[in-house]
């Protein structure tokens, strides 16, 4: 058998002996038995042999959670690892040797119950793609020639076939409309939270979900070549090449559980006293890093809680602290991702609710976000929306229809510098922030000038996270065009910015810069998921999409930069009093240690005192779920004007 082979072996053990399932029984074990030992102990009888009748509760945990901490302890050292859970498992073997029944169970009950509160706190790496899978509709309605509708698998939808998608369907594959009036929610692909209506010759985008009215669609792409199929063979790609971290109490674990049984050893041959051995090991387990972890951990959960933060993975509290790279998505995370139209321009001969009118008819089928602020624009003018009778959007080539018998463009400058430079001429100079240019019948209509409003916090979030939370690089990384994605880099201090990134190129880049040093992204949309999974912390803001938050180890329902400040400061007063605890805790057992190893401290008195340090690291631990003074860096003030 190979040593690949022998390795799959025992990790399949190992996979079952951790099992949530089987650790739960455990752990419900260990209560009862200590429970049921207690009763006993206050009036039940002696036993022949020493023995006391409050023993026997003990001993058949030990046959039900000791058998597989033992296998453990055996697949660790095939493996040669020593982790924190290594000198427990010696441990509890010893107390077992020494009769200390009710140690060893305590011992049982403080690895099952951690890998418990882990397994309970931790998301399943494949959560993000089930919840994925679970929007896509099983099959499609294919419209035939003679107009009936057939049920079909998706992998069965050929290009140029008519689907039909009924009212609140999710669109299967990529398309485009070609009969119906209607409307789709793109907000779960594209992160930008607006309704997108659709008439003839607009596209639609597959994982979108439609409206009221039904839409027959013609197939562009098969189904598993759709965004919405990209995007989840993305996501799988994310999460098989997730990036395994280790825990810190693994990290810390791993030299001192080695170094501690070594000196044991050393102790129990120089001596020759095996009691002395059995008092170094036990004073030396580190139970500092199984209790103290847990609670300090559970702790700062808790105090996330409070404050509207979801902790989906532990991890992320003990990671966050180490992050040096800051990459953010733009609409929605660090903008309030409602631009708004502050200015429309007219060109001669044009008025500007004219223009404004017909514009807002045709953005009624546009995916993009300004889409929404010409609307809304209109809409606060009263102004009516005529009938639009085609309309079109193709990527870099703008939004195009009739409205009202009048033939509309809505385009961009750059465009219209290479296509048609005598119109170009006409436009006015160009000014920071956001724009588009309106053509009506070929002629010059207007130009209109927007504002994706920046968090009112953006500035003063961005311009501390190097000073004060050590990132050494800052990056905004979107999906939206360059001149938006630049417009909000420069207002935001940011000096690196990428535009018009795919959920691909997104995580090429995570991945690249976790690679070179920890890295946080932050983004929402279905469209971030990847990148939300190879970072080495991944924040999903706001709660458009339980996508997002299955790919995050953090999730911030209510958005606010001030609140992921707070996260940044409970993660580093966690790890500050994490540290303080583990570390405080091994140097008391090292001190011990060196008692046992000169005869002072026979392993009962050692036991009991590491009892005592446990309790030290214990009250220490818990003295972050007592504190109030955990707050972000923005005054009381400051936030009362936000």
């Amino acid at each position: 058998m190979t040593d690949q082979a022998v390795s799959g072996v025992l990790e399949r053990i190992d996979d079952a002996l951790s099992a949530p399932v089987l650790n739960r029984a455990i752990l419900v074990a260990t209560l009862l038995a200590m429970i049921a030992h207690f009763i006993l102990l206050w009036v039940g009888p002696e036993m022949a042999g020493g023995y006391h009748s409050a023993d026997l509760p003990l001993f058949a945990l030990f046959a039900l959670g000791g058998v597989p901490i033992l296998m453990q302890l055996a697949i660790k050292l095939l493996r040669r690892e020593m982790g924190a859970d290594f000198l427990a498992a010696i441990a509890f073997v010893t107390g077992v040797w020494l009769g200390e029944y009710l140690a060893a169970s305590l011992i049982i009950l403080m690895l099952t119950g951690g890998q418990v509160l882990e397994s309970f706190a931790m998301r399943k790496a494949s959560s993000a793609l089930n919840a994925l899978a679970r929007r896509m509709p099983s099959v499609a309605h294919r419209k035939e020639v003679n107009g009936d509708i057939s049920d079909i698998a998706l992998d069965d939808i050929k290009i140029d076939d008519l689907i039909a998608v009924f009212p609140h369907e999710t669109a299967p594959v990529d398309g485009i409309v070609v009969d119906g009036h209607g409307s789709m929610d793109e907000s779960y692909l594209t992160g930008e939270p607006y309704v997108v209506a659709k008439a003839p010759g607009t596209a639609v985008l597959s994982g979108a979900i439609n409206g009221e009215a039904v839409l027959i669609i013609r197939a562009e792409k098969c189904a598993q070549d759709s965004r919405y199929a990209q995007i989840m063979n993305v996501m799988a790609e994310a999460e098989q090449k997730r990036p395994h971290i280790r825990r810190l109490g693994d990290q810390i674990g791993a030299w001192f559980a080695p170094a501690a049984l070594l000196f044991a050893l050393l102790v129990g041959y120089l001596s020759g006293d095996s009691s002395r051995f059995l008092a170094v090991l036990v004073v030396a387990t580190p139970c500092p890093l199984l209790i103290a972890i847990p609670i300090t951990v559970m702790s700062a959960i808790s105090i996330a809680a409070r404050r509207g933060i979801v902790i989906r993975d532990p991890t992320v509290l003990e990671r966050l602290p180490t992050c040096q790279t800051a990459i953010f998505d733009k609409t929605g995370t660090l903008t309030y991702g409602r631009p708004e139209l502050v200015d429309v321009l007219p060109g001669a001969g044009f008025e500007a609710d004219f223009v404004l009118r017909l514009t807002a008819g045709l953005e009624r089928y546009s995916k993009h976000p300004l889409a929404s602020a010409v609307l809304k624009a209109a809409q606060n003018k009263k102004l009516p929306l005529d009938e639009v009778s085609h309309a079109s959007e193709k990527p870099g080539q703008g939004l195009s229809g009739q409205v009202d018998g009048h033939e509309v463009v809505v385009t961009h400058r750059n465009k219209l510098v290479k296509s048609d430079p005598d119109i170009a001429a006409l436009l006015p100079e160009t000014a920071a922030g956001l724009e588009c240019v309106v053509l009506i019948n070929g002629k010059y209509g207007a130009t209109f000038r927007f504002r994706d409003t920046p968090r009112a916090e953006g500035e003063s979030f961005v311009g501390h996270l190097g000073e004060i939370h050590h990132f050494n690089k800052v990056m905004l990384l979107s999906g939206d065009r360059e001149s938006e994605v630049s417009y909000l880099s420069d207002l935001l201090g940011i000096r690196e910015s990428l535009a018009s990134q795919s959920p691909e190129q997104k995580v090429a880049i995570v991945r690249a810069e976790a690679a070179t040093a920890p890295t946080l992204f932050m983004g929402d949309g279905i469209n971030d998921a990847p990148a939300l999974a190879v970072a080495t912390v991944g924040i999903a803001f706001g709660k458009e999409s339980a996508v997002t938050a299955d790919a995050a180890g953090a999730v911030i329902p209510e958005a606010s930069l001030v609140t992921v400040d707070e996260l940044l400061h409970i993660s580093m007063a966690m790890r500050r009093i994490l540290l303080q605890s583990v570390i405080g805790g091994m140097v008391l057992s090292i001190l011990a240690m060196g008692f046992a190893a000169a005869g002072y401290i026979t392993p009962v008195a050692g036991a009991l005192l590491q009892e005592g340090i446990d309790v030290i690291a214990i009250l220490n631990a818990l003295r972050l779920a007592i504190r109030h003074d955990i707050d972000a860096d923005i005054s009381s003030e400051q936030r009362e004007d936000l």
